[in-house]
């Protein structure tokens, strides 16, 4: 498994969130599924986990999100960060 990781200061979720949905760059396209998550102290600095089943597709779906510049009106973010698997425990 490999993930993009990313964290967005998006300024305003719900006006963020419906252009999120649209996915415009196409970068879940070949995704498994997806995570989003929002702070709890700021609901407008949102977390976002993307899986794919190679690091390949991975890298070209972080590749299509850079080349289509949707991240620089975001000038607060981290990543996009294409991440594997090492290690998933759960707890009982």
């Amino acid at each position: 498994m490999a993930f993009i990781l990313s964290r967005i200061d998006v300024g305003d979720y719900e006006t963020w969130e419906p252009l999120f949905d649209q996915d415009g760059p196409g970068t879940r396209r070949d995704a498994l599924g997806y995570r989003l998550f929002r702070g709890s102290d700021d609901p407008n600095e949102v977390f976002i986990q993307v899986e794919f089943d190679s690091t390949e597709k991975a890298q070209a779906a972080r590749r299509r999100l850079l080349a289509s510049g949707a991240l620089e009106r975001f000038p607060d973010r981290t990543g996009p960060t294409v991440a594997e698997e090492v290690e998933t425990v759960r707890a009982d």
